[in-house]
Parts: C-alpha cells; sequence; structure tokens
C-alpha cells in the first residue's frame, strides 16, 4: 500500500462541493465590494465628477494645505513617540518580571477597547483650562487642549498599542539566549540592542510602524474633540473632510471630496506596504517580514543539509 504523504507547506483543500465553494466565494466578494469598494468607487467618482480642474483649484486650497501639513506633523511626532515607547515597552513586558507587569500589559490595549472621542474627552478633563493639569500648564503659559499639543497627545493615545502588539510576540519568540551570550562576552546594553534586539524586530516594527502611521493619519473622534477644529489651525485633514463636507456650496463639497480622495491614495499606498510586509513578501520566500517556522530548523537528531 503506498503510504500517504501530506506537505506541511501546501494548503489542503476543504472538503465540499463546488457550489459550496462558490458561494462562499460571492458572499465573501459580495461582502467586501459592498462594504469597502463600492464607498471608495463612490468617493472617487464624485472627486472627479466635475472634471480635473475642480479637483486641481480645490487642491490650491489653503486650508486644505494646512490641515495637510498639521495631520503630517502629528502623525509624525505620534509614531516617533509610539516607536519608542513601544520598543522600549515590549523589551519591559518580554525580558522582565516586576510587580504590576500584567497590569502594564492590560492598560496598553485600553486605548483599543474604549471609544475615541472618550479618550478626547478624557484629555479634555485632565488638560482642559480647568483640568486636574491644565490649570497649572495654563498659568505657566501651556496649551494643551485647542492646540497641537493636544492633537498629539491624543493621536499618540489611540495608536499606542500598535507598535508593542507586532514586536512582543516576535520578542517572546527569539527569547534571551543570543542577549544573555552577548553580555556574557561583555557587550553593553546598546551593542546587545544594536546588534541583536534590532534586527530580529526589524520586519515587525516596520509593520507596527506603518500601521500607528496609517491610525495616525486617519484619526478623527478624539482629535476631534481636543482640537476645536479652526481652519488653517487646528484642522487636521480628517476634520477638513468633515468640515468642508457640511459646509454650504459646490466649492466646499469639492474640496471635501479631494481631501477624502487623498487619504484614500495614502491608505491604499499603506495597504499595499502592509502587504509587501507581510508574510509572502518580495524579499523571501516566505516574505520580509517571516521568521523561520520549526521545519526550517533542524531538531535532535537531523542534519543541516
Amino acid at each position: 500500500m503506498a503510504e500517504l504523504r501530506i506537505d506541511p507547506g501546501r494548503p489542503v483543500p476543504p472538503r465540499g462541493g463546488a457550489a459550496a465553494r462558490w458561494t462562499l466565494r460571492t458572499l465573501a466578494l459580495g461582502y467586501v465590494l459592498a462594504l469597502v469598494a463600492l464607498p471608495v468607487a463612490t468617493v472617487t467618482r464624485r472627486t472627479f465628477a466635475g472634471g480635473p480642474s475642480l479637483v486641481l483649484a480645490s487642491l490650491a486650497d489653503p486650508d486644505l494645505h494646512a490641515a495637510a501639513r498639521l495631520g503630517v506633523l502629528v502623525a509624525t511626532v505620534s509614531v516617533l513617540i509610539n516607536t519608542v515607547f513601544g520598543v522600549g515597552v515590549s523589551i519591559l513586558l518580554v525580558r522582565y518580571r516586576f510587580p504590576g507587569r500584567r497590569l502594564l500589559n492590560a492598560v496598553i490595549d485600553l486605548p483599543v477597547s474604549i471609544s475615541p472621542v472618550v479618550v478626547g474627552i478624557a484629555l479634555v478633563l485632565v488638560y482642559g483650562n480647568s483640568g486636574w493639569l491644565g490649570r497649572y500648564l495654563e498659568a505657566i503659559g501651556v496649551t494643551v487642549v485647542f492646540a497641537t499639543p493636544g492633537i498629539v497627545l491624543a493621536t499618540v493615545i489611540v495608536a499606542l498599542p500598535l507598535v508593542v502588539r507586532e514586536v512582543v510576540p516576535v520578542l517572546e519568540e527569539a527569547g534571551t539566549d543570543q542577549d544573555q551570550a552577548a553580555a556574557s562576552l561583555g557587550a553593553t546594553a546598546w551593542q546587545r540592542f544594536v546588534r541583536i534586539t534590532l534586527p530580529t524586530i526589524r520586519w515587525a516594527l516596520a509593520y507596527g510602524v506603518v500601521l500607528s502611521l496609517a491610525r495616525s493619519l486617519g484619526e478623527f473622534g478624539a482629535v476631534r474633540v481636543v482640537s476645536g477644529s479652526v481652519a488653517g489651525e487646528s484642522q487636521t485633514l480628517t476634520l477638513f473632510v468633515n468640515d468642508s463636507y457640511q459646509e454650504f456650496g459646490p466649492a466646499a463639497q469639492q474640496s471635501a471630496f479631494t481631501a477624502a480622495f487623498l487619504l484614500m491614495v495614502v491608505s491604499v499606498a499603506f495597504i499595499v506596504l502592509i502587504a509587501w510586509l507581510r508574510p509572502g513578501g518580495p524579499d523571501s520566500p516566505r516574505g520580509p517580514g517571516s521568521r523561520p517556522g520549526p521545519s526550517s530548523r533542524p531538531g535532535p537528531g537531523k542534519e543541516r543539509s
């Protein structure tokens, strides 16, 4: 009797008839088209309904320029803060044991479980003019709420877990053997981080940074509460879309759709980049973000070929 062999690298086809498979595919495709493709196509059609000349005219809107600059500035600062914080906290959670570790691990996920509007309200209560800290900051001339610092703070909070949750699993899988060996040979903490930790987490970190940047650029709820949405001053691109769409007149409507189209283009670029960073990317057969599985490492009694 011939031996049945199963290739672990090849997916096993699901059982069932062709009709069931085609039904599932049709439902999945229809779901994606209804929720994603149709709204995107509608915004694109509405943006260019009046011709390219109207799009170019709306791109010259100084309020759109100011909103785009502020959005990019806030997203850049927020990503830098979350990257440094995310890497540091990931190392702390994986390689150290201390009282309150589980509490810290739970608090990091808190921004995911609560509404961004609640985050904005909490920031107003703490950093507003009559807040717990806001009154003291106002006394020394520091304004947080309804200013750029408040927008940055709100964006940092809503994107807080993204880098951490990408880096922690990679550090847990890598273990501490190499780090301990380097320490025993006299390597400093900085040398171990640059030569061991950073190369280990580089793709997970890149993936987390892209997610954090996309989340920061698209944030609306928390920023809406703490910014005041003053055109040309405290209005990000998402706020510009909302405020322009609610105004009367074809020029404002066109500016709203143009800004929305720009945000969609950026989102598509992020999706492509994230897909490239996922397993199956172009750098290796398993992708740039992949890690060697059990089958790629020799086990007990096995020899390298």
